[in-house]
């Protein structure tokens, strides 16, 4: 039934502590796993080894926690030997047995049933089936926690900063951006050649056009420069309104990097102008930003 699992997760929502998760051998590994998940979900937790605990450990749990121990049998002793006393600190237990009758069962404030009826190992001695049964469940924990405190990408991106995921959903525009003087702009009256020395100047192989309130109003790229050497032009006469693109592609300096790139990618361009909320140009984005910041 998903009773129990609806009130293990009702426990651990209204948990001001942390969660503690315990086991040993596979019933370890599987709920280091499991401690590790809530933790990377939004809920705080901890691995505490049984063993260790008897001797020492035990001092880091509190009757704020709740104890999630892991026993297929519900029969370890090392387990045993301490959740009495942390039952007796007021401490709430999540047991995670194979087994309803078992000690941890009976002992525990919820008990979540992860049986199975047959190892997967042949000689059916192997925690096998019942060690992913329990993994399973943990993820049903995690999984039914995150969705119930309405945490979202960013907040897995918080906890995983080291990687790409983390680089993916927490760089901004305005962090890999150029800004200030390293902006190539000019003025729409200015000759086509001097546009050139301010691409030249600024090495992003393009320039914005803008206003007098600094809008963007146009871009000029190396692109559109070859474009225009092909037709033979005589461009000594040109202003850089005659030959620039109007209404250039830009992106707000507060969205996400990677909001940046798929625009790249969509409309096939290496360059991006950056704006800021009042549409005024704040910045200047290359392709080689992007992979210099890892977010491509």
């Amino acid at each position: 039934s998903s009773e129990p699992l609806a009130r293990a997760v009702q426990l651990l929502l209204g948990c001001q502590g942390r969660a503690v998760v315990s086991g040993i051998g596979k019933s370890g590994h599987i709920g280091r796993k499991i401690a590790a998940t809530l933790a990377s979900t939004g809920t705080p937790s901890l691995f505490m080894h049984p063993a260790e605990a008897a001797h020492g450990d035990l001092g880091m749990v509190t009757p704020k926690d709740v104890l999630i121990a892991i026993s297929n049998s519900g029969e370890t002793a090392e387990l045993l030997a301490i959740v009495p006393i942390i039952k007796r600190m007021g401490t709430a237990i999540i047991a995670m047995t194979g087994n309803d009758a078992s000690s941890l069962a009976e002992l525990a404030t919820i008990h979540l049933n992860v049986g199975v009826d047959k190892e997967a190992c042949t000689l059916n001695l192997a925690p096998t089936a019942s060690t992913t049964a329990t993994l399973a469940m943990g993820d049903a924990l995690a999984v039914s926690l995150l969705d119930a405190r309405g945490f979202l990408e960013e907040d897995f991106a918080r906890s995983h900063p080291g990687g790409a995921l983390g680089r993916r959903l927490l760089t901004h525009v305005r962090d890999v951006m150029r800004s200030g003087d390293a902006i190539p702009a000019v003025r729409p009256d200015v000759s086509l050649s001097e546009a050139l020395m301010e691409i030249t100047r600024k090495g992003i192989a393009m320039t914005a056009v803008v206003d007098e309130q600094f809008h963007p109003i146009g871009v000029f790229t190396d692109g559109d420069l070859r474009r225009l050497l092909e037709r033979g032009h005589d461009f000594s006469k040109f202003s850089i309104a005659d030959v620039m693109h109007a209404g250039p592609r830009t992106v707000n300096q507060d969205q996400l990097a990677v909001d940046a790139v798929q625009l790249m990618e969509e409309f096939r361009i290496n360059q991006l102008l950056v704006t800021d909320a009042q549409g005024v140009l704040t910045g200047a984005l290359h392709i080689h930003d992007l992979t210099r910041a890892k977010v491509i």
